[in-house]
Protein backbone atom coordinates (compact mmCIF):
# COMPACT_ATOMS: atom_id res chain seq x y z
CA UNK A 1 0.00 0.00 0.00
CA UNK A 2 1.57 3.14 -1.04
CA UNK A 3 2.14 6.28 1.45
CA UNK A 4 -0.21 8.60 -0.74
CA UNK A 5 -3.38 5.64 -0.37
CA UNK A 6 -2.92 5.02 3.60
CA UNK A 7 -2.73 8.62 4.14
CA UNK A 8 -6.39 8.98 2.48
CA UNK A 9 -7.51 5.93 4.05
CA UNK A 10 -6.72 7.53 7.69
CA UNK A 11 -8.44 10.51 7.24
CA UNK A 12 -11.55 9.04 6.28
CA UNK A 13 -11.42 7.30 9.24
CA UNK A 14 -10.79 9.84 11.59
CA UNK A 15 -13.97 12.22 9.61
CA UNK A 16 -16.22 9.31 10.31
CA UNK A 17 -15.16 9.00 14.20
CA UNK A 18 -15.62 12.59 14.32
CA UNK A 19 -19.20 13.04 12.84
CA UNK A 20 -20.04 9.67 15.09
CA UNK A 21 -19.45 11.04 17.96
CA UNK A 22 -20.76 14.67 17.42
CA UNK A 23 -23.92 13.03 16.62
CA UNK A 24 -23.39 11.48 19.86
CA UNK A 25 -23.43 14.46 21.36
CA UNK A 26 -26.15 16.30 19.98
CA UNK A 27 -28.33 17.09 22.63
CA UNK A 28 -32.64 16.06 22.05
CA UNK A 29 -35.12 18.19 23.00
CA UNK A 30 -37.15 17.86 26.17
CA UNK A 31 -40.80 16.99 25.65
CA UNK A 32 -43.33 19.13 24.32
CA UNK A 33 -44.97 21.34 26.76
CA UNK A 34 -48.83 20.60 27.13
CA UNK A 35 -49.92 22.74 30.10
CA UNK A 36 -51.38 25.65 30.21
CA UNK A 37 -50.42 28.64 32.23
CA UNK A 38 -50.78 29.15 35.20
CA UNK A 39 -51.83 31.75 37.34
CA UNK A 40 -49.60 33.26 40.19
CA UNK A 41 -52.12 35.76 42.22
CA UNK A 42 -54.34 38.86 40.56
CA UNK A 43 -54.86 42.49 41.96
CA UNK A 44 -57.47 42.56 43.14
CA UNK A 45 -58.30 39.26 44.21
CA UNK A 46 -60.78 37.03 42.16
CA UNK A 47 -64.29 36.67 43.69
CA UNK A 48 -63.47 40.39 45.36
CA UNK A 49 -66.44 42.42 46.86
CA UNK A 50 -67.26 46.12 47.51
CA UNK A 51 -65.17 46.31 44.22
CA UNK A 52 -64.74 50.17 43.42
CA UNK A 53 -61.40 50.45 41.14
CA UNK A 54 -60.34 50.84 37.81
CA UNK A 55 -57.29 48.69 37.14
CA UNK A 56 -57.23 44.80 37.52
CA UNK A 57 -54.18 42.88 36.78
CA UNK A 58 -54.13 38.73 36.45
CA UNK A 59 -50.33 37.68 36.83
CA UNK A 60 -48.64 34.72 35.22
CA UNK A 61 -45.66 31.76 36.08
CA UNK A 62 -44.70 32.55 31.91
CA UNK A 63 -45.55 34.49 28.91
CA UNK A 64 -49.11 34.24 27.28
CA UNK A 65 -50.71 35.89 24.64
CA UNK A 66 -54.14 37.14 24.26
CA UNK A 67 -55.97 35.96 20.17
CA UNK A 68 -59.45 36.56 18.69
CA UNK A 69 -60.62 38.62 22.21
CA UNK A 70 -63.29 40.39 20.11
CA UNK A 71 -64.98 37.40 19.60
CA UNK A 72 -63.81 34.84 22.94
CA UNK A 73 -63.70 37.86 25.49
CA UNK A 74 -67.56 38.05 27.70
CA UNK A 75 -68.46 41.09 30.07
CA UNK A 76 -71.67 40.24 32.18
CA UNK A 77 -73.55 42.51 32.56
CA UNK A 78 -71.78 44.11 29.49
CA UNK A 79 -70.19 47.77 29.69
CA UNK A 80 -71.15 51.05 27.66
CA UNK A 81 -67.83 51.20 27.61
CA UNK A 82 -64.99 48.59 26.37
CA UNK A 83 -62.45 48.20 28.66
CA UNK A 84 -58.76 48.47 27.60
CA UNK A 85 -57.39 44.89 27.85
CA UNK A 86 -53.31 44.42 27.25
CA UNK A 87 -51.04 42.74 26.03
CA UNK A 88 -53.18 42.39 22.77
CA UNK A 89 -50.80 40.60 20.16
CA UNK A 90 -47.62 41.05 22.39
CA UNK A 91 -46.20 38.30 24.92
CA UNK A 92 -46.57 39.70 28.86
CA UNK A 93 -46.63 38.06 32.01
CA UNK A 94 -49.94 39.61 32.78
CA UNK A 95 -53.09 40.64 31.56
CA UNK A 96 -54.31 44.27 32.03
CA UNK A 97 -57.88 45.58 32.43
CA UNK A 98 -58.26 49.25 32.86
CA UNK A 99 -61.55 50.06 33.33
CA UNK A 100 -63.98 53.30 31.66
CA UNK A 101 -67.15 52.33 32.38
CA UNK A 102 -69.07 53.63 35.62
CA UNK A 103 -70.16 50.18 37.17
CA UNK A 104 -73.55 49.76 38.94
CA UNK A 105 -73.84 49.58 42.47
CA UNK A 106 -74.53 46.16 44.19
CA UNK A 107 -73.84 43.92 40.86
CA UNK A 108 -71.27 41.26 39.84
CA UNK A 109 -69.22 41.59 37.04
CA UNK A 110 -67.41 38.53 34.93
CA UNK A 111 -64.87 38.34 32.02
CA UNK A 112 -65.09 35.68 30.97
CA UNK A 113 -61.92 35.01 28.34
CA UNK A 114 -62.79 31.96 26.62
CA UNK A 115 -60.03 30.46 25.29
CA UNK A 116 -58.24 33.58 24.41
CA UNK A 117 -55.41 33.43 26.76
CA UNK A 118 -52.48 31.04 25.48
CA UNK A 119 -48.72 30.48 26.02
CA UNK A 120 -46.55 32.27 23.97
CA UNK A 121 -44.58 29.15 22.75
CA UNK A 122 -46.70 26.00 22.45
CA UNK A 123 -50.16 28.18 22.52
CA UNK A 124 -51.40 25.94 25.45
CA UNK A 125 -54.86 27.84 26.02
CA UNK A 126 -55.83 28.70 29.77
CA UNK A 127 -59.92 27.75 29.07
CA UNK A 128 -62.25 29.64 29.73
CA UNK A 129 -60.79 31.62 32.65
CA UNK A 130 -63.50 34.44 34.45
CA UNK A 131 -62.82 37.33 36.52
CA UNK A 132 -65.33 38.12 39.11
CA UNK A 133 -65.84 40.69 41.08
CA UNK A 134 -68.90 42.51 42.57
CA UNK A 135 -69.77 46.18 43.52
CA UNK A 136 -72.25 45.07 46.30
CA UNK A 137 -71.49 43.31 49.31
CA UNK A 138 -71.87 39.85 48.32
CA UNK A 139 -71.39 37.23 44.59
CA UNK A 140 -74.34 36.46 42.89
CA UNK A 141 -74.30 32.99 42.53
CA UNK A 142 -77.27 32.06 40.46
CA UNK A 143 -77.47 30.55 36.94
CA UNK A 144 -79.61 30.24 33.80
CA UNK A 145 -78.79 27.04 31.44
CA UNK A 146 -79.96 25.58 28.70
CA UNK A 147 -79.26 24.85 24.75
CA UNK A 148 -79.84 26.47 21.21
CA UNK A 149 -80.88 25.12 18.19
CA UNK A 150 -81.68 26.34 14.54
CA UNK A 151 -85.11 26.71 12.95
CA UNK A 152 -83.46 25.60 9.58
CA UNK A 153 -80.45 23.86 10.23
CA UNK A 154 -78.78 20.86 11.18
CA UNK A 155 -76.63 22.57 13.86
CA UNK A 156 -77.04 26.25 15.07
CA UNK A 157 -74.79 29.43 14.51
CA UNK A 158 -71.48 29.54 16.93
CA UNK A 159 -71.00 32.50 18.89
CA UNK A 160 -74.54 33.32 19.67
CA UNK A 161 -75.52 35.71 22.32
CA UNK A 162 -77.47 34.51 25.17
CA UNK A 163 -79.12 37.38 27.04
CA UNK A 164 -81.07 38.05 30.58
CA UNK A 165 -83.23 41.66 30.57
CA UNK A 166 -84.23 42.21 33.75
CA UNK A 167 -88.05 42.82 33.96
CA UNK A 168 -88.86 45.67 36.12
CA UNK A 169 -91.33 49.06 35.93
CA UNK A 170 -89.11 50.19 32.91
CA UNK A 171 -89.53 46.98 30.69
CA UNK A 172 -90.95 47.30 27.53
CA UNK A 173 -90.28 44.47 24.21
CA UNK A 174 -88.82 47.03 22.55
CA UNK A 175 -85.55 46.47 25.28
CA UNK A 176 -83.62 44.82 23.04
CA UNK A 177 -83.17 46.98 20.42
CA UNK A 178 -82.36 49.67 22.54
CA UNK A 179 -80.76 48.60 25.12
CA UNK A 180 -77.93 45.94 26.20
CA UNK A 181 -79.42 42.93 28.04
CA UNK A 182 -78.60 42.91 32.17
CA UNK A 183 -76.36 39.63 32.14
CA UNK A 184 -74.77 37.24 29.04
CA UNK A 185 -73.07 34.97 27.71
CA UNK A 186 -71.61 33.39 24.62
CA UNK A 187 -71.78 29.91 22.83
CA UNK A 188 -68.52 30.63 21.67
CA UNK A 189 -67.13 28.42 18.61
CA UNK A 190 -67.46 24.70 20.37
CA UNK A 191 -70.90 23.82 22.20
CA UNK A 192 -74.42 24.73 21.40
CA UNK A 193 -75.04 24.62 25.31
CA UNK A 194 -75.23 28.18 27.45
CA UNK A 195 -75.06 28.61 31.21
CA UNK A 196 -75.53 32.26 32.08
CA UNK A 197 -73.82 32.65 35.83
CA UNK A 198 -73.44 34.83 38.78
CA UNK A 199 -77.44 36.19 37.88
CA UNK A 200 -78.97 37.50 41.22
CA UNK A 201 -82.67 36.15 41.91
CA UNK A 202 -85.55 37.93 39.87
CA UNK A 203 -87.80 38.26 36.99
CA UNK A 204 -86.37 37.86 33.31
CA UNK A 205 -86.57 37.49 29.82
CA UNK A 206 -84.32 34.86 28.27
CA UNK A 207 -83.09 35.72 24.20
CA UNK A 208 -80.89 34.66 22.42
CA UNK A 209 -78.86 36.78 19.28
CA UNK A 210 -76.69 35.67 16.55
CA UNK A 211 -75.45 39.17 16.91
CA UNK A 212 -73.33 39.71 13.54
CA UNK A 213 -72.61 43.19 14.57
CA UNK A 214 -71.37 42.45 18.49
CA UNK A 215 -73.54 45.50 19.84
CA UNK A 216 -75.59 43.38 21.99
CA UNK A 217 -78.95 45.03 20.30
CA UNK A 218 -81.19 43.01 17.99
CA UNK A 219 -81.04 44.04 14.37
CA UNK A 220 -84.01 42.64 12.17
CA UNK A 221 -82.23 42.64 9.03
CA UNK A 222 -78.35 40.98 9.86
CA UNK A 223 -79.16 38.91 13.27
CA UNK A 224 -81.25 35.37 14.09
CA UNK A 225 -83.25 35.43 17.22
CA UNK A 226 -84.60 33.15 19.85
CA UNK A 227 -86.55 34.29 23.04
CA UNK A 228 -88.25 32.00 25.71
CA UNK A 229 -92.22 32.92 25.68
CA UNK A 230 -92.45 33.44 29.10
CA UNK A 231 -90.99 35.56 31.27
CA UNK A 232 -88.41 33.30 33.85
CA UNK A 233 -87.92 33.33 37.53
CA UNK A 234 -84.47 33.14 38.78
CA UNK A 235 -83.51 30.93 40.74
CA UNK A 236 -84.81 27.93 38.11
CA UNK A 237 -83.61 24.34 37.87
CA UNK A 238 -85.14 24.40 34.06
CA UNK A 239 -83.16 23.75 31.54
CA UNK A 240 -84.42 26.40 28.56
CA UNK A 241 -84.33 25.28 24.80
CA UNK A 242 -83.94 28.15 22.21
CA UNK A 243 -84.40 28.25 18.70
CA UNK A 244 -83.04 30.46 16.74
CA UNK A 245 -84.59 31.87 13.53
CA UNK A 246 -84.71 34.89 11.14
CA UNK A 247 -87.11 37.36 11.04
CA UNK A 248 -88.93 38.38 7.95
CA UNK A 249 -88.05 41.68 7.38
CA UNK A 250 -90.69 44.47 7.97
CA UNK A 251 -91.41 46.20 4.40
CA UNK A 252 -89.98 49.71 3.34
CA UNK A 253 -89.80 51.05 0.11
CA UNK A 254 -86.30 53.40 -1.21
CA UNK A 255 -87.20 56.53 -2.95
CA UNK A 256 -87.63 55.10 -6.68
CA UNK A 257 -85.64 56.86 -9.51
CA UNK A 258 -86.04 56.65 -13.73
CA UNK A 259 -83.12 54.59 -14.43
CA UNK A 260 -84.12 54.22 -18.26
CA UNK A 261 -86.96 55.69 -20.88
CA UNK A 262 -90.43 54.87 -19.25
CA UNK A 263 -88.66 52.59 -16.78
CA UNK A 264 -88.99 53.46 -12.94
CA UNK A 265 -87.11 51.70 -10.26
CA UNK A 266 -88.76 50.76 -6.63
CA UNK A 267 -86.12 49.68 -4.45
CA UNK A 268 -87.46 47.82 -1.45
CA UNK A 269 -86.93 45.76 2.31
CA UNK A 270 -89.04 42.56 2.92
CA UNK A 271 -90.90 40.79 0.91
CA UNK A 272 -92.23 42.58 -2.50
CA UNK A 273 -95.68 40.30 -2.78
CA UNK A 274 -98.50 42.47 -2.12
CA UNK A 275 -97.58 45.55 -2.74
CA UNK A 276 -99.51 48.13 -4.18
CA UNK A 277 -97.64 50.95 -6.26
CA UNK A 278 -100.22 53.56 -7.15
CA UNK A 279 -100.06 56.14 -9.82
CA UNK A 280 -101.66 59.48 -8.18
CA UNK A 281 -100.81 62.10 -11.64
CA UNK A 282 -102.74 62.33 -14.54
CA UNK A 283 -102.31 60.39 -17.18
CA UNK A 284 -103.70 59.67 -21.12
CA UNK A 285 -106.11 57.74 -21.78
CA UNK A 286 -103.79 55.05 -23.40
CA UNK A 287 -101.45 55.36 -20.85
CA UNK A 288 -100.17 51.39 -20.20
CA UNK A 289 -98.33 50.17 -17.36
CA UNK A 290 -96.57 46.67 -16.09
CA UNK A 291 -94.58 45.61 -13.00
CA UNK A 292 -91.47 43.47 -13.94
CA UNK A 293 -89.18 41.92 -10.87
CA UNK A 294 -85.10 41.95 -11.44
CA UNK A 295 -83.58 38.58 -11.23
CA UNK A 296 -80.45 39.91 -8.48
CA UNK A 297 -81.84 42.47 -6.53
CA UNK A 298 -84.65 43.82 -4.49
CA UNK A 299 -85.89 45.70 -7.56
CA UNK A 300 -88.88 46.20 -8.84
CA UNK A 301 -89.70 47.68 -12.21
CA UNK A 302 -92.49 50.07 -13.23
CA UNK A 303 -92.58 50.07 -16.68
CA UNK A 304 -95.36 52.54 -18.85
CA UNK A 305 -96.04 54.15 -22.39
CA UNK A 306 -96.65 56.05 -23.92
CA UNK A 307 -94.01 58.70 -23.56
CA UNK A 308 -95.30 61.36 -20.94
CA UNK A 309 -94.51 65.52 -21.94
CA UNK A 310 -94.40 66.18 -17.67
CA UNK A 311 -91.80 66.89 -15.63
CA UNK A 312 -92.60 64.29 -12.63
CA UNK A 313 -95.19 61.60 -11.59
CA UNK A 314 -96.04 61.09 -8.19
CA UNK A 315 -96.75 57.39 -6.77
CA UNK A 316 -97.99 56.22 -3.27
CA UNK A 317 -96.55 52.90 -2.18
CA UNK A 318 -98.42 50.96 0.05
CA UNK A 319 -98.15 47.49 1.72
CA UNK A 320 -99.04 46.28 5.30
CA UNK A 321 -98.65 49.29 7.41
CA UNK A 322 -96.48 51.05 5.05
CA UNK A 323 -97.74 54.12 3.26
CA UNK A 324 -95.78 56.36 1.41
CA UNK A 325 -96.04 59.22 -1.39
CA UNK A 326 -92.86 59.48 -3.54
CA UNK A 327 -92.29 61.81 -6.82
CA UNK A 328 -90.23 61.20 -9.50
CA UNK A 329 -88.39 63.11 -11.92
CA UNK A 330 -88.92 62.63 -16.07
CA UNK A 331 -85.66 63.05 -18.44
CA UNK A 332 -85.34 62.04 -22.13
CA UNK A 333 -83.92 58.70 -21.38
CA UNK A 334 -83.24 55.92 -23.79
CA UNK A 335 -85.43 53.17 -23.43
CA UNK A 336 -84.33 49.36 -22.64
CA UNK A 337 -84.00 47.28 -26.34
CA UNK A 338 -85.99 43.92 -26.30
CA UNK A 339 -83.58 40.79 -25.62
CA UNK A 340 -84.92 37.32 -25.22
CA UNK A 341 -83.10 35.18 -22.44
CA UNK A 342 -83.44 31.46 -21.80
CA UNK A 343 -82.51 28.82 -19.26
CA UNK A 344 -81.35 26.72 -18.80
CA UNK A 345 -78.87 25.93 -21.63
CA UNK A 346 -77.49 23.08 -23.09
CA UNK A 347 -78.42 20.48 -21.01
CA UNK A 348 -82.51 20.17 -19.48
CA UNK A 349 -83.38 18.12 -16.35
CA UNK A 350 -86.23 15.75 -16.74
CA UNK A 351 -88.38 17.39 -13.92
CA UNK A 352 -86.81 21.09 -15.50
CA UNK A 353 -89.09 23.79 -17.57
CA UNK A 354 -87.44 25.90 -20.29
CA UNK A 355 -88.15 29.10 -19.81
CA UNK A 356 -88.08 32.41 -21.74
CA UNK A 357 -87.77 35.79 -20.65
CA UNK A 358 -87.09 39.27 -21.41
CA UNK A 359 -85.19 42.23 -20.93
CA UNK A 360 -88.43 44.53 -21.58
CA UNK A 361 -92.20 43.77 -20.48
CA UNK A 362 -94.02 40.95 -23.20
CA UNK A 363 -97.06 42.79 -24.00
CA UNK A 364 -98.23 39.78 -26.12
CA UNK A 365 -96.90 35.94 -27.36
CA UNK A 366 -98.10 33.58 -29.46
CA UNK A 367 -97.86 30.31 -28.41
CA UNK A 368 -98.65 28.95 -32.55
CA UNK A 369 -95.09 30.10 -33.65
CA UNK A 370 -93.42 27.89 -30.82
CA UNK A 371 -92.41 24.25 -31.69
CA UNK A 372 -90.25 21.50 -30.08
CA UNK A 373 -88.87 18.60 -31.64
CA UNK A 374 -86.81 15.71 -30.62
CA UNK A 375 -83.82 14.20 -32.26
CA UNK A 376 -86.34 12.08 -34.48
CA UNK A 377 -87.79 15.61 -35.70
CA UNK A 378 -91.07 14.26 -34.14
CA UNK A 379 -93.17 17.11 -32.46
CA UNK A 380 -93.34 17.13 -29.15
CA UNK A 381 -95.62 18.84 -27.24
CA UNK A 382 -95.86 21.47 -24.60
CA UNK A 383 -98.08 23.50 -22.00
CA UNK A 384 -96.88 26.79 -21.51
CA UNK A 385 -97.32 29.01 -18.11
CA UNK A 386 -96.72 33.19 -18.13
CA UNK A 387 -95.44 34.88 -14.98
CA UNK A 388 -96.39 38.09 -15.31
CA UNK A 389 -94.18 39.53 -12.38
CA UNK A 390 -90.95 37.54 -13.72
CA UNK A 391 -91.91 38.71 -17.66
CA UNK A 392 -91.14 34.63 -18.37
CA UNK A 393 -92.91 32.07 -20.47
CA UNK A 394 -92.45 28.72 -19.11
CA UNK A 395 -92.61 25.76 -21.52
CA UNK A 396 -93.14 22.08 -19.65
CA UNK A 397 -93.02 18.73 -21.62
CA UNK A 398 -92.24 15.52 -21.21
CA UNK A 399 -88.62 14.25 -21.14
CA UNK A 400 -86.87 10.96 -22.71
CA UNK A 401 -83.39 9.56 -21.91
CA UNK A 402 -80.01 10.85 -23.89
CA UNK A 403 -82.61 12.91 -26.29
CA UNK A 404 -82.05 15.95 -27.83
CA UNK A 405 -84.43 18.83 -28.73
CA UNK A 406 -84.58 21.66 -30.68
CA UNK A 407 -86.58 24.33 -29.48
CA UNK A 408 -87.86 27.11 -32.54
CA UNK A 409 -89.08 30.18 -32.14
CA UNK A 410 -90.20 32.53 -35.23
CA UNK A 411 -90.18 35.64 -35.21
CA UNK A 412 -92.31 38.18 -34.03
CA UNK A 413 -93.75 35.45 -31.29
CA UNK A 414 -93.22 38.36 -28.75
CA UNK A 415 -93.68 41.71 -28.55
CA UNK A 416 -92.95 44.34 -25.65
CA UNK A 417 -94.86 47.21 -24.53
CA UNK A 418 -92.76 49.71 -26.41
CA UNK A 419 -93.41 47.44 -30.15
CA UNK A 420 -90.40 45.71 -30.26
CA UNK A 421 -90.15 42.19 -31.32
CA UNK A 422 -87.81 39.18 -31.55
CA UNK A 423 -85.98 37.75 -34.47
CA UNK A 424 -85.78 34.31 -35.54
CA UNK A 425 -84.39 31.82 -32.42
CA UNK A 426 -83.24 28.24 -31.82
CA UNK A 427 -82.28 26.60 -29.00
CA UNK A 428 -80.75 22.64 -28.91
CA UNK A 429 -81.03 21.17 -25.15
CA UNK A 430 -80.05 17.65 -24.38
CA UNK A 431 -80.96 15.41 -21.84
CA UNK A 432 -78.92 13.13 -19.70
CA UNK A 433 -78.50 9.55 -18.89
CA UNK A 434 -80.67 8.28 -16.35
CA UNK A 435 -77.71 5.93 -14.51
CA UNK A 436 -76.19 9.79 -13.85
CA UNK A 437 -78.52 10.22 -11.21
CA UNK A 438 -79.70 8.96 -8.14
CA UNK A 439 -82.99 8.43 -5.98
CA UNK A 440 -84.58 7.99 -2.08
CA UNK A 441 -87.41 6.90 -1.12
CA UNK A 442 -88.39 8.53 2.58
CA UNK A 443 -90.59 6.93 4.31
CA UNK A 444 -91.42 9.33 7.59
CA UNK A 445 -92.56 7.64 10.54
CA UNK A 446 -95.24 8.69 13.07
CA UNK A 447 -95.05 12.09 11.50
CA UNK A 448 -97.73 15.41 11.86
CA UNK A 449 -99.31 16.52 8.83
CA UNK A 450 -99.09 18.18 6.26
CA UNK A 451 -95.25 18.58 6.33
CA UNK A 452 -92.80 19.70 4.29
CA UNK A 453 -90.01 17.57 3.13
CA UNK A 454 -86.40 19.37 1.67
CA UNK A 455 -83.44 18.09 0.85
CA UNK A 456 -80.64 20.62 1.30
CA UNK A 457 -77.19 21.17 1.15
CA UNK A 458 -74.65 21.65 4.20
CA UNK A 459 -75.46 25.21 3.70
CA UNK A 460 -79.13 25.12 4.09
CA UNK A 461 -80.17 25.47 1.12
CA UNK A 462 -83.20 23.65 -0.80
CA UNK A 463 -82.20 21.51 -3.92
CA UNK A 464 -85.42 19.48 -3.97
CA UNK A 465 -88.85 19.24 -1.94
CA UNK A 466 -91.88 17.45 -1.65
CA UNK A 467 -95.30 18.52 0.04
CA UNK A 468 -97.30 15.88 1.76
CA UNK A 469 -100.73 15.70 3.60
CA UNK A 470 -100.40 12.19 4.62
CA UNK A 471 -99.27 9.04 5.48
CA UNK A 472 -97.44 7.86 2.34
CA UNK A 473 -93.55 7.13 0.99
CA UNK A 474 -91.92 10.19 -0.69
CA UNK A 475 -89.92 9.14 -3.52
CA UNK A 476 -87.13 11.53 -4.67
CA UNK A 477 -86.21 10.89 -8.02
CA UNK A 478 -83.52 11.76 -10.73
CA UNK A 479 -81.07 13.41 -7.77
CA UNK A 480 -77.69 14.45 -8.85
CA UNK A 481 -75.46 12.53 -6.54
CA UNK A 482 -74.02 14.02 -3.65
CA UNK A 483 -74.64 14.60 0.30
CA UNK A 484 -77.80 15.89 1.06
CA UNK A 485 -79.59 16.52 4.50
CA UNK A 486 -83.40 16.84 5.32
CA UNK A 487 -85.36 18.80 6.84
CA UNK A 488 -89.19 18.01 7.75
CA UNK A 489 -91.10 21.42 8.38
CA UNK A 490 -94.56 20.55 10.14
CA UNK A 491 -96.87 23.24 8.08
CA UNK A 492 -99.16 23.66 10.89
CA UNK A 493 -101.49 26.60 8.86
CA UNK A 494 -101.42 24.36 5.76
CA UNK A 495 -100.22 27.10 3.75
CA UNK A 496 -97.87 25.08 1.64
CA UNK A 497 -94.49 27.37 3.00
CA UNK A 498 -92.25 27.56 5.96
CA UNK A 499 -93.51 30.61 8.25
CA UNK A 500 -90.63 32.19 10.13
CA UNK A 501 -91.47 33.40 13.88
CA UNK A 502 -91.73 36.90 14.94
CA UNK A 503 -90.54 38.40 18.48
CA UNK A 504 -92.63 41.73 18.78
CA UNK A 505 -95.78 39.10 18.00
CA UNK A 506 -94.52 36.60 20.10
CA UNK A 507 -95.01 34.01 17.24
CA UNK A 508 -92.15 31.35 17.65
CA UNK A 509 -91.11 29.73 13.86
CA UNK A 510 -93.05 26.51 12.61
CA UNK A 511 -91.30 23.57 13.92
CA UNK A 512 -88.68 21.50 11.81
CA UNK A 513 -86.93 18.78 12.05
CA UNK A 514 -83.39 18.14 10.45
CA UNK A 515 -82.07 14.85 9.99
CA UNK A 516 -78.51 13.64 8.88
CA UNK A 517 -78.27 10.41 6.81
CA UNK A 518 -74.60 9.04 6.49
CA UNK A 519 -74.86 7.70 2.68
CA UNK A 520 -75.01 10.11 -0.05
CA UNK A 521 -77.02 9.68 -3.17
CA UNK A 522 -75.39 7.69 -5.54
CA UNK A 523 -75.14 7.12 -8.77
CA UNK A 524 -77.87 4.49 -10.83
CA UNK A 525 -78.85 3.63 -6.88
CA UNK A 526 -82.11 3.89 -5.58
CA UNK A 527 -81.79 3.99 -1.45
CA UNK A 528 -84.78 3.60 1.08
CA UNK A 529 -84.42 5.84 4.31
CA UNK A 530 -87.04 5.44 6.87
CA UNK A 531 -87.35 8.38 9.50
CA UNK A 532 -88.41 8.28 12.52
CA UNK A 533 -90.23 11.14 14.25
CA UNK A 534 -90.86 11.42 18.24
CA UNK A 535 -94.20 10.15 19.20
CA UNK A 536 -96.55 13.65 20.44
Amino acid sequence: MNKTLSNFILIVFISALFINCANRGNPEGGPKDLDPPRIIKTEPENYSIHFNGKDIKIYFDEYIKIKDIQKQLIISPPMNTPPEIIPLGNASKYISIKIYDTLQPKTTYAFNFGNSITDNNEGNPYPYYKYVFSTGDYIDSLSVKGSILDAEKLAPDTFVSVMLYEVDSTFTDSVIYKNPPKYITNTLDSVTTFSIDNVKAGKYMLVALKDENNDNKFQQKTDKIAFHKNFIDVPTDSLYTLKLFKEATNFNATRPLLVAGEKIAFGYEGDYKDIKITLKSDVPEDFTSRITKDIKTDTLYYWYQPKLELDSLVFNVSKDDFKQDFVVRLKDNKRDTLAINTTPRGGIGYDEDFQISGTTPFKSFDISKIAITDKDSTQVTFTSAFDTIKNALSLNFKKTEENTYNISVLPETFTDIFGNTNDSLNYKLVTPKKNTFGSWRLQLLNATYPVIVQLTNDKGEVKYEKYSTMQEDLDFLNLVPGKYLIRVIHDANGNRKYDTGNYLKKIQPENSSHFEINTPVRADWDDIHPIEFLKQ
